[in-house]
């Protein structure tokens, strides 16, 4: 659930946070996010916040879920239906509880019980997300409630010296995690939301101080042997992105998208959402873009498309939040009402060329960042570019344009509009478009096959192992660098998705950084590792040498390593 902002903050003090915030983390990104086999691709479906918000039903939810599926937007892979907050009963002492301490659901809400609710989606074909807030509620340490399966009771794992965030009922504890029982609590809870048939866990309020929480839920819910998709929320430090990443398959990056300037209590009503929360997404997709990947995904948060310019933002900036979105590969939870769909915003979700380009499972680079002139770009595993260009502003048309280098190749490519889904011809060395105030271009480039690849080596598709890791690294084309291969078989990065037109000998551009002279052993597609010692004059200025290498026609790996030495750090790749 979602919170309005209530204190402001000079932006130039936010950007300097934020900046200090990416620059201190310094760490590996781990190969694969967590393991529990789920969100391998960014959830699509509907959440309650935005819309229903503090009023859910079982009449309501039912309703959505209804036009989830009777719209047609299921077909196109919406298939989660998410009840956020105020579904429990509340008295004046915070979260009702059973008698295992557990939160009890408000009936006059939900006369059916949520395990109904889950099973009335689940019969329409769709799966069905829950809610949770960290801790343990006043009222179970107050009755001392026993805790399920043990002899151990509510008293015995609070920490009552601090209470933790709610924003409903409040009046919730911090669990001491290191108490006997602690961990069997959340046990129970899981279990119980696993046997109501929750598909998508929902667990607000989450920061670093929440890290044991977010540990115990994770092996909770792994400990049901239900797949249940797990959230993180809201506004999470970039600095523990790691450890976000290893637990959870999706973590907000920043406040709540919604305005709360709607007529209603709280702020609630239309407008839902306004251009200037959508348009403090861009820099935050940047920033984050090195944690996305298979597993676990940077979530911007709701998307508000489906009911008209009453929403708050225009057609053009509508269209520019699902294109950041799905160059992002965020998440794609719908916040507004599907029971009166806009047939414009209809279309844009309906969009499978849209779609596609956020479950492609990469998330895009900001490669030019100037002012209202914003363009983000991605390679894809076809060895395509999706490439999108923005006009943030508010008023008057600009141009936009790129470079084809700063996308990742030369020459010419062959370029179709995706919104569109119009030819645009083949264009060579450079692209540009006039936008209008909030618009966005969103295009697909593929190189002719003279051109050359490039992938940087902190690219989200690589594949990095052991104690390899992400380095910023300001003289680095894309802004950071690899570093820590080597000195171990355990410690390499594989380049993956290496793809070209043709078969037969190959032209491979390492650049690197390096102080000294140090060894590659670089292999091709698992084969025999070829030996390329270089040189260089610093940790801080790239170099670059050549070597020819054998590949296949279509995708190939490049693995770098040194299993007796550290190698140099790995900027990029690039393959003629």
């Amino acid at each position: 659930m979602k919170r309005p902002q209530w204190i402001r903050v000079a932006a130039v003090t936010l950007a300097m946070t934020a900046a200090l915030a990416v620059a201190a983390v310094d760490r590996a990104r781990p190969a694969a996010a967590s393991d529990n086999g789920q969100s391998i691709r960014p959830a699509m479906g509907w959440s309650s916040w935005s819309f229903v918000r503090r009023s859910p039903t079982e009449a309501n939810i039912k309703a959505q879920a209804d036009a989830l599926k009777n719209s047609g937007l299921a077909a196109h892979g919406f298939l989660y239906l998410n009840l956020d907050d105020f579904w429990m009963k509340c008295d004046s002492n915070g979260p009702v509880v059973d008698g295992n301490g557990r939160w009890v659901v408000d009936t006059a809400k939900f006369p059916s019980g949520i395990k109904a609710l889950g099973d009335y989606i689940h019969g329409l074909g769709l799966k069905f997300g829950f809610y949770v807030t960290p801790g343990i509620a006043q009222n179970a340490v107050t009755k001392n409630t026993p805790i399920a399966g043990t002899d151990r009771h509510a008293a015995d794992i609070a920490d009552t010296s601090r209470t933790e965030k709610n924003y409903n009922c409040k009046h919730m504890y911090y669990i001491d995690y290191s108490k006997a029982g602690a961990q069997e609590f959340v046990n129970s809870w899981a279990a119980q939301f696993a046997s109501w048939g929750v598909d998508y866990l929902k667990i607000d309020g989450v920061g670093s101080q929440d890290i044991p929480d977010v540990k115990a839920w994770a092996s909770a819910l792994r400990a049901t042997g239900r797949p249940i998709n797990y959230a993180l929320s809201n506004n999470l430090p970039i600095a523990d992105a790691a450890t976000w990443r290893q637990y959870a398959n999706s973590w907000r990056t920043q406040g709540d998208v919604e305005c709360y300037c709607g007529p209603g209590p709280n702020g609630s009503g239309y407008p839902i959402t306004d251009w200037s929360h959508v348009n403090a997404r861009f820099g935050t997709a940047a920033s984050w873009q090195p944690w996305a990947g298979p597993g676990g995904w940077n979530d911007l948060d709701s998307l508000e498309i489906g009911n008209g310019d009453q929403i708050g933002i225009t057609a053009d900036q509508r269209r520019s939040q699902f294109t950041l979105w799905a160059m992002a590969a965020s998440p794609l939870m719908i916040g507004t009402d599907l029971t009166h769909l806009d047939a414009t915003d209809k279309a844009m979700l309906t969009n499978d060329r849209l779609i596609a380009v956020d479950q492609d499972g990469v998330a895009a680079k900001r490669i030019v960042n100037s002012g209202s002139k914003q363009v983000f770009s991605k390679r894809e595993a076809d060895g395509s570019y999706v490439v999108a260009l923005f006009n943030t502003a508010t008023s008057g048309s600009t141009s936009v344009s790129v470079n084809w280098s700063q996308v990742g190749f030369t020459g010419s490519a062959g370029v179709t509009d995706l919104w569109s889904g119009s030819s645009q011809g083949t264009v060579a060395d450079s692209y540009s478009a006039t936008l209008r105030p909030g618009e966005a271009r969103l295009i697909r480039a593929v190189p002719s096959t003279s051109g050359a690849l490039t992938i940087e080596a902190e690219a989200a598709g690589n594949t990095l192992a052991g104690a390899v890791a992400v380095a910023s690294c300001s003289t680095c084309s894309g802004g950071a660098k690899v570093r820590f291969i080597g000195n171990s078989a355990a410690n390499y990065e594989t380049v993956n998705n290496v793809t070209v037109a043709a078969a037969g000998d190959h032209q491979l551009t390492i650049t690197y950084e390096v102080d000294g002279t140090r060894t590659f052993a670089v292999s091709v597609n698992g084969g025999a590792a070829i030996q390329v010692p270089v040189t260089g004059t610093s940790w801080s200025t790239p170099a670059s040498t050549t070597v020819t290498v054998a590949l296949v026609a279509g995708a190939n790996t490049l693995t770098f390593a040194n299993p007796s030495a550290y190698a140099p750090d790995l900027d990029r790749i690039s393959v003629s």
